[in-house]
């Protein structure tokens, strides 16, 4: 077994690792195989990056045989043993699995529930379509980043190298297994970056401004809407934009923009008492039996849910949960919600921050 150490020189985490996590007792991991099944494969190589004295390093240990397996999970399960977190990509799926059935082949004591996981991937794939992702692989998500590789290979064609390697011990085959795990180390640095998306949808974003303006709809007709300016809770790597249901979001670092249209038309709100009121026809109103008591039989009905509302010619704003009240929609069956932007409103910071983390969470 060959055991290789690297400092990390200059290279640190593109996210706040310290809001996750204690960073001194943090380990990313990543595993080199020849199969996906533990039981038909070996495991060649376990590469590990860790902080330490104000830096971060990495450690490799390199099965340069077959039945140096053992050896490889060994010097891991003593290195990792003093560790209380380890972050990885798509770990939950693949390493960690194939790791614990490795260590229980070779009766190895060592336990994974110890360790609190941070699986990379597993908080960014639910955002693959805000993001516009092809899928989730770990150099895709480098390519959305913009980040380059020396290694161009994958792992699957590794497989024979490493082969190769066992028979040979040719140094530049050595160079390319090592490289390609070492860059698989350093790429988790950069798209943990991502994980601030994962913040976009999970902690407070803040309104700094808003105005009105007017854009042009498809038909080039001048329509009403309101950009919210926003602080966001962690720098987003790359800009990111997205549009669902005539919202358009655009962010970058920790600023970011939301456009909302606004509906300037007569809207009705419906009242869920309606046994208490009755219907007017003629003024297309309802209104509550202790007043149109007053109104002649002739003119009145007794109101039911569909005609039991009032109308009002405002501006409005669309909802697609019951955020804000009183909520009114054009008709009885229209599956559509807004609220009313009044004087009141608008002065409500507060308020316009809970209404962009709802608009983010309709695009989600």
């Amino acid at each position: 077994m060959k055991c290789i150490q690297n400092d990390f020189q200059g290279l640190k985490p593109q996210y706040p690792i310290e809001e996750l996590c204690d960073i001194n007792t943090a380990l990313f991991i990543d595993i080199e195989t020849t199969g996906l099944y533990a039981k038909s494969s070996n495991l060649y190589m376990i590469g590990c990056a860790y902080y330490e004295a104000d830096c971060w390093r990495s450690v490799q240990w390199l099965a340069v045989n077959y039945d140096d397996e053992e050896n490889v999970l060994k010097a891991f399960a003593e290195f990792a043993a003093s560790y209380r977190y380890l972050i990885h990509f798509n770990g939950n799926r693949f390493d960690i699995p194939y790791l614990t059935a490795k260590l229980e082949q070779y009766e190895i004591s060592f336990d994974f529930s110890n360790l609190e996981g941070i699986d990379i991937y597993k908080r960014i794939a639910p955002y693959k379509s805000f993001l516009k992702l092809p899928d989730c692989r770990q150099k895709t998500i480098e390519n959305f980043i913009n980040i380059s590789r020396e290694d161009t290979s994958s792992g699957g064609e590794l497989i024979d190298v490493y082969h190769d390697y066992v028979l040979t011990r040719d140094a530049e085959k050595e160079h390319f297994l090592l490289l390609h795990n070492e860059e698989d180390l350093r790429g988790m640095f950069d798209i943990i970056s991502v994980l601030s998306v994962f913040d976009l949808f999970h902690k407070p974003v803040k309104v700094t401004k808003v105005q009105a303006n007017y854009y042009k709809d498809s038909k080039q007709n001048q329509k009403p809407e309101i950009i919210m300016n926003l602080k966001l809770p962690s720098a987003l790597p790359v800009e990111i934009s997205y549009s669902a249901n005539d919202c358009y979001f655009k962010g970058l670092g920790r600023e970011g923009k939301l456009r909302v249209p606004i509906y300037e038309e007569e809207m009705k709100y419906f009242y869920s008492n309606y046994k208490d009121y009755y219907y007017l026809p003629k003024e297309d109103i309802a209104l509550h039996k202790s007043v149109a008591a007053f109104v002649d039989k002739e003119y009145r009905r007794p109101a039911k849910a569909r005609n039991c509302y009032t109308r009002k010619a405002s501006s409005y704003l669309p909802q697609w949960d019951f955020v804000f009240t009183p909520f009114f929609k054009r008709d009885y069956d229209d599956k559509q919600i807004f609220f009313e932007l009044t004087d009141e409103f608008k002065t409500q910071r507060e308020s316009f921050n809970k209404y962009a983390q709802h608009i983010l969470n309709m695009m989600l």
